[in-house]
């Protein structure tokens, strides 16, 4: 199994040493010195998990897990929590956080690339039930944003002083999603995979700072990001 991933750690030595494992087992990883760093991270590139120390210094693991869950962008993303800090009530702690995993130090660097991969895999399972299940909700949001496209000559674009940068990728995603298209379809357009579709998608909700693909067409329609 491969995946992207982002470690944050303030310590070199963990840092370097979990990244050089988890690389030599097939992982993409990038890595954070501390949590404001780590968030920064996250604006440039969504991972498919993040694993994060607890004590760091400034904002700690539960401070960077509340940020990451308060928004809806990672509220899913997977979390796996590394501390030297192993007693019961400190695990409780972080799973009441909303961590998925938990690893004391010292720990088996095997033990970590099991988790992920476990987290991982359900996360995949999990994507694609959700995907079965919601078909429907699916065909209402197709419907509703076809109809906002017929409707387009009645939707006046309102006159505003805000300038949103959008990549000419992000901007291909943003066409297509107007028309109505969903993920996996817009990934074969682009020829490029659902994960990567879903980030552009992400970038796009927080850039445009809505919530749904309908939010996102309408705002961009009355703003004349789309043609």
């Amino acid at each position: 199994m491969s995946g992207q991933l982002l470690l944050v750690d303030d310590e070199p030595g963990i840092r370097e040493a979990v990244q050089a494992y988890l690389e030599d087992s097939n992982f993409t990883v990038d890595v954070a010195a501390n949590a404001n760093e780590g968030w920064q991270k996250l604006q440039q590139h969504l991972p498919d998990l993040v694993i994060t120390d607890v004590m760091m210094p400034q904002v700690d693991g539960y401070q960077f897990l509340k940020q990451m869950r308060e928004d809806p962008r990672f509220k899913a993303l997977p979390v796996v929590f590394l501390t030297a800090r192993g007693m019961t009530k400190d695990r409780i702690l972080g799973y009441n956080a909303g961590c998925d995993a938990y690893l004391s130090k010292p720990f088996d660097p095997d033990e970590l690339v099991a988790i992920v991969e476990n987290l991982l895999e359900r996360r995949t399972a999990t994507e694609k039930t959700s995907e079965g299940t919601n078909l429907d909700e699916i065909a209402r949001q197709l419907a509703e944003i076809r109809e906002q496209l017929k409707q387009r000559p009645a939707i006046a674009q309102i006159a505003s002083s805000i300038k949103i940068d959008l990549t000419p990728r992000e901007q291909s995603v943003l066409d297509l999603v107007a028309q109505g298209l969903m993920n996996k379809e817009i990934a074969r357009r682009l020829e490029t995979s659902v994960r990567n579709v879903e980030k552009y998608v992400s970038r796009l909700f927080s850039k445009t700072g809505t919530n749904s693909r309908t939010e996102l067409v309408r705002y961009a329609l009355e703003h004349g990001l789309t043609n």
